[in-house]
């Protein structure tokens, strides 16, 4: 992966875990955490740039829902 690839999935990576934390419900914003912390280790080792991309665009739609419900 390249380093700009990477910047930018630490970066949504972040923006992520930070909009969760606005979630007012604590289960809600517990398991919201947990499931991108859980996504994100799980996807940490692909080398396919397809698949990275599929993955950053999926992870781009949940940061737009994530925003829109909090």
């Amino acid at each position: 992966m390249a380093a700009s690839s990477r910047a930018q999935v630490l970066r949504l990576y972040r923006a992520l875990l930070r909009e969760s934390q606005r979630f007012s419900g604590y289960n809600y914003r517990t398991y919201a955490i947990r499931r991108i912390r859980d996504a994100f280790r799980e996807n940490k080792n692909l080398k396919d740039s397809e698949k990275i991309e599929e993955l950053v665009k999926k992870a781009r739609a949940d940061l737009e829902v994530i925003h829109r419900q909090v």
